[in-house]
């Protein structure tokens, strides 16, 4: 489902969608209120929700629409303001799956193939989730008499598990690395889809135990929106949290995020380890990158790194993942069953590049334990 005040905008993203063989666009609407009154028709598995509309604005229409339909992932579309990114994460925290920045029709941005292959990309991979998710409550209820309706989907089941690729072996199965015996130095942080939420959390519960290493987060976001992270995630820690610049010495208790559009790198200096900022090339279709991120951190720190890699599509995180298990370090990656999407960290799992799966509780345990001097 589709829903924006603006023809040109639901018409465009329709077509989009509506070109993918592997999903189907069930309905377009102008505004929030119609949105939620056509849940119960419609049954979309994923919904495009502009955040600014009239009538019923889609920070309004959220909480009612996850009401109507329990399951549904719903992506939020707000501009690349400061205030379009604060309404966005405001939307994460009442329970929308991702976001999407929405360029501006005028500049012609609609056109760009970056824009056009995120949103197929999100749609794809929150859909085959969503599926998955109802299969199992589906199954769970077979017994229901049999009147009871089915929930429509927008792709066949074949067509969700080509979407998303799950992992070939079982989590018992995959290949673990042992933990680095060496004091934790330094805590990295890698995520994408789901990542703002589960990173809230995560550091809500870890904060006090950090004032004695410095954090670097990779958190795959455009600019403005990574500034309003890191307000967020310094607020949940109760620590200093900003986007990294270039050149500043990095300091323990302190919570770097790489700024929206660039790479953060580190360096070591005779004034100590600095962050680099990079306008190279995107690493796995991002900019910032999260393999860039762990790779120039296992040179500085080496066995000194406690690497995570949480929720979100693509498989960044994964190679820079293994140079930190090759190089002595420790890395964690969160559970599928926690993870909006288990694209990131279950690539890093298949890879044989992480020391345990656990989810998003699990691992705040385990970061407070290893921080703080424990071991398995």
């Amino acid at each position: 489902m589709v829903v924006d005040d603006s023809v040109f905008v639901r018409g465009i993203v329709a077509r989009w969608l509506g070109e993918d063989p592997t999903l189907e666009v069930v309905a377009t609407h102008a505004n929030g209120r119609r949105a939620v009154d056509d849940m119960a028709r419609s049954q979309p598995d994923v919904v495009i929700l502009d955040l600014e509309m009239p009538e019923m604005d889609g920070l309004t229409a959220l909480p009612l629409i996850l009401k109507q339909r329990p399951g549904t992932m719903v992506v939020v579309a707000s501009t690349l303001t400061r205030r379009g990114a604060e309404v966005s994460l405001k939307a994460l925290t009442l329970g929308a799956a991702d976001y999407l920045p929405k360029p501006e029709a005028g500049a012609g941005m609609f056109n760009a193939d970056d824009f056009k292959r995120e949103l197929i990309a999100k749609v794809r991979s929150l859909g085959a989730k969503a599926q998955r998710r109802r299969g199992v409550a589906d199954a769970g209820r077979a017994a229901a008499p049999s009147g009871v309706p089915a929930p429509r989907a927008v792709a066949g089941a074949g067509a969700a598990a080509a979407i998303t690729p799950r992992p070939a072996a079982s989590a018992a199965a995959m290949r673990l690395r042992p933990y680095s015996m060496s004091p934790v130095a330094v805590l990295a942080v890698g995520s994408s889809t789901g990542g703002p939420q589960a990173l809230t959390r995560l550091f809500t519960e870890i904060g006090p135990h950090l004032k004695h290493i410095p954090v670097l987060i990779t958190q795959h976001m455009p600019p403005t929106f990574t500034a309003i992270l890191a307000e967020h995630v310094g607020r949940a820690a109760g620590l200093p949290a900003a986007e990294g610049t270039d050149g500043t010495v990095v300091q323990p208790g302190h919570i770097y995020v790489a700024p929206g559009g660039l790479h953060m790198l580190v360096e070591k200096t005779a004034a100590g380890v600095v962050l680099r900022l990079s306008d190279a090339p995107p690493v796995n279709f991002c900019k910032p990158a999260v393999d860039p991120m762990f790779t120039a951190i296992s040179a500085a720190y080496r066995q000194g790194v406690l690497a995570l890699v949480l929720t979100g599509m693509g498989s960044d995180g994964a190679k820079g993942g293994g140079v930190v298990a090759d190089a002595g370090g420790s890395v964690i990656v969160q559970d599928e069953e926690t993870s909006v999407v288990w694209g990131m960290p279950g690539a890093t799992a298949t890879a044989g590049n992480a020391c345990e799966i656990l989810p998003l509780d699990g691992i705040g345990r385990k970061v407070v334990r290893l921080v703080e001097g424990g071991r398995r």
